[in-house]
């Protein structure tokens, strides 16, 4: 299959070394936004701005800046774009670009637009048949995947064959693939960590230890299991990988960038002064306020997203917030 990946960041260059390292991936079309970029990978080899140790054999590699290139050649997709940026980057492309191609969603956020998760957005938006979408979650950090650090992914789709085919051109000897049918659930689920993740960032900042981290996360689990038991009620463990590893991962590792923006909100760092000095997106700031007023809908009781939302976007201090936070949880 002619295979193409949209977005240029560190998960999507992650993607890309999954995919040159595994043999049965040939060509893959890589769409990047700036062409300084594709010209610095080019003739470089690497990506300048994210985890730049992982090399790119641009003879099977091929970066562009035009996506409707990649979309037309590819039969499946895989979208690597932050959630903000999803709805304007593909509004240039006709929905019909996007007939009978499998697409897979590795966001891990909802689009702002419109509130949905990617798999809604690709459907009903884009006009893509659910047979056809799938979803790839963690639990997976990129800076470990260019460490050839052996680690676990799960493919989503209602579609078998999909699951199937994502297994075939994702395994190699470090990535080993899990498949399931409950793509709303992974989904969300890959959402609601980074929240998570944010809300573990905050009580560090704030002089948590590990005996608190522990029962933070434990109430976290129980959140999305609620939440989503709500969205899309079907038979789950919880326990999995896609699931609980994901959050765990997320909120405990150095490599998270979530938890990394809340630490320093928790440290005293307004948000805005957080997001300059990282540089980077924490897909948990676009997702709490996207959760949250989603939740006024379905009213499940979720005391970590509500402290979440009210430090980033109440503008609620920290402790204050903590405070209200303890007397929710147990």
């Amino acid at each position: 299959m002619n295979i193409g990946v949209l977005g240029g960041g560190s998960w999507a260059t992650a993607i890309i070394k999954i995919l040159s390292d595994n043999e049965r991936s040939k060509k893959v079309n890589w769409w990047i936004r700036k062409e300084q970029t594709v010209s610095y990978i080019i003739s470089h080899k690497h990506n300048p701005h994210y985890i730049s140790s992982v090399y790119i054999e641009t003879q099977n590699i091929l970066p562009t800046v035009n996506i409707e290139n990649v979309v037309k050649s590819s039969d499946i997709l895989f979208v690597v774009i932050p959630s903000a940026f999803v709805y304007n980057e593909l509004k240039k492309i006709k929905t019909s670009a996007f007939r009978n191609k499998i697409i897979v969603s590795a966001i891990k956020g909802l689009i702002p637009e419109t509130g949905q998760i990617a798999g809604e957005y690709f459907e009903n938006n884009l006009k893509v048949d659910k047979s056809k979408i799938g979803v790839i979650t963690g639990p997976c950090h990129a800076e470990e995947v260019a460490l050839e650090k052996l680690s676990y992914l799960t493919a989503a789709s209602e579609n078998p064959e999909v699951s199937a085919i994502i297994n075939s051109i994702f395994s190699n000897q470090y990535i080993k693939i899990n498949v399931s049918d409950d793509i709303y659930g992974t989904e969300y689920s890959a959402v609601l960590k980074n929240i998570y993740a944010i809300a573990c960032g905050i009580c560090h900042g704030l002089g948590c230890g590990d005996n608190f981290q522990a029962v933070l996360i434990s109430n976290a689990i129980r959140e999305i299991k609620k939440f989503i038991d709500v969205i899309h009620p079907i038979s789950r463990d919880i326990n999995d990988s896609a699931y609980l590893g994901d959050l765990l991962v997320t909120a405990y590792s150095q490599f998270s960038r979530n938890r990394t923006f809340g630490n320093m909100l928790g440290k005293g760092y307004s948000v805005k002064s957080a997001q300059i000095e990282m540089n980077m997106i924490a897909e948990g700031y676009y997702a709490a306020k996207s959760i949250y007023k989603l939740n006024q809908k379905y009213k499940v009781k979720m005391p970590i997203l509500d402290f979440t939302y009210k430090i980033i976007y109440e503008n609620l201090l920290p402790p204050m917030a903590f405070e209200e936070l303890i007397k929710k949880i147990d």
